[in-house]
């Protein structure tokens, strides 16, 4: 079988997110983009001007040899001619103040954590929370776990201890940690304190 060699597409195909057409949009912008014809381009990665032309119109469905021709020609990986061909993927939207409040994650008093969202499954480890610290407590929370943890200052001033290392933290400051060493405020300098942490788990942490 020749790497022109395809199959047709039958003309009462229903509409719809086929596979031919989302290469076909994506073969044509990048040609554009390129500036390149429909001759030049077949005639750079060596098929048919004619084979081209169904491609970029979906009427026929490329061999994985003219897709990798295809993306040489354009200078592109080969994933990039499939993009938009991902089913939908999972978003969540939580609205100023909406958060889910978390409970006995070392809560303690003037220690507020609000749960900005959360995705479920494989690859879906991100868990972004806001602090808000209004008073100073006499006991301040540490935390152990495993994965990369950001925190991102808003407001206030604390002095945030990570293992024997203590970070004097002020609004625009940013902390990245490992999540493996004992972190947590150490002294609350100026109130109403706000940060951003954000964790990073690992695929295999059971949240």
């Amino acid at each position: 079988m020749s790497d022109d060699t395809a199959r047709e597409v039958p003309r009462d195909s229903p509409p719809g997110p086929a596979l031919e057409r989302v290469i076909a949009g994506e073969v044509r912008r990048l040609r554009i983009s390129a500036g390149l014809s429909v001759g030049e381009l077949a005639g750079r990665i060596g098929i048919s001007k004619a084979m081209l032309s169904k491609i970029e119109n979906a009427q026929t469905s490329a061999s994985l040899s003219t897709l990798g021709r295809l993306a040489a020609g354009l200078d592109v990986p080969v994933t990039s001619l499939f993009r938009g061909a991902d089913p939908t993927r999972e978003a969540v939207f939580v609205r100023s103040g909406e958060g889910a409040q978390i409970v006995g994650r070392g809560t303690r008093v003037g220690h507020h954590y609000e749960l900005l969202g959360a995705l479920r499954g494989q690859h879906k480890r991100l868990e972004p929370v806001l602090v808000t610290l209004t008073e100073a407590s006499e006991v301040h929370p540490l935390f152990q776990h495993a994965g990369t943890e950001l925190l991102y200052m808003l407001e206030g001033e604390m002095i945030y201890g990570h293992g024997d290392n203590e970070y004097r933290l002020r609004p625009g400051d940013t902390l990245l940690l490992d999540g493996e060493g004992v972190h947590g405020p150490n002294e609350l300098v100026t109130l109403p304190i706000r940060f951003l942490a954000v964790t990073a788990y690992p695929d295999n942490h059971q949240q």
